[in-house]
């Protein structure tokens, strides 16, 4: 693929990094998907360290059936919140994680050392503009990445939520047949 000067101005956007092809892509999360269950959950969720993101089980609310959905999530922390992209492995449409968490921000998390109920909102403005730079310490090239979409991909923000609220999560994580070594009954990953 070719950089093409999109502004007009000499200056040409970033090239897009190559991405295999979708059912690739699907592969790979189902084969993750299938090793953290596997494992009992001992496998497919790291802490993020200075140079590497980490991995989280999200639990959120479908937004037009109402029942319990998982998918596992590349995150890392700033200060007391989690940051995530919605970026449905850069293709186009918003993930359903995504959209179920417009419709019901009130969600739980998994991470390698526990859980906790979080609240999700996407950053904007400065705040985006920092977590997105962020993301490129990593060396994922996210600016190339993105180029691949026709939208902006929201950087999603996982804040904790009170201690009352957070008792009413951990019922309702416990009500989605996960137990606490990460085995479930659930459909996992679906919208």
């Amino acid at each position: 693929m070719q950089a093409t000067d999109t502004a007009g101005n000499g200056q040409t956007a970033p090239k897009a990094p190559f991405l295999p092809p979708r059912w690739v892509v699907r592969l790979a999360w189902s084969v993750h998907r299938t090793g953290y269950r596997l494992t009992g959950g001992r496998r497919g969720l790291w802490l993020p360290e200075p140079n590497r993101w980490g991995a989280m089980l999200l639990t959120t609310v479908g937004r037009r059936t109402g029942k319990v959905r998982q998918v596992i999530l590349g995150y890392y922390e700033d200060g007391p919140n989690l940051v995530t992209l919605a970026m449905n492995g850069w293709a186009n449409p918003e993930p359903a994680w995504w959209l179920n968490l417009q419709a019901h921000p009130d969600a739980t998390i998994e991470l390698k050392n526990g859980s906790r109920a979080v609240r999700a909102r996407a950053a904007e403005g400065d705040e985006r503009a920092r977590l997105w730079a962020r993301w490129n310490e990593f060396g994922d090239d996210v600016d190339g990445y993105a180029t691949l979409r026709s939208t902006e991909t929201a950087v999603v923000i996982l804040e904790p939520r009170p201690t009352s609220q957070a008792t009413t999560a951990a019922r309702v994580s416990a009500s989605t047949g996960w137990n606490q070594r990460g085995t479930s009954r659930s459909n996992f990953g679906s919208p």
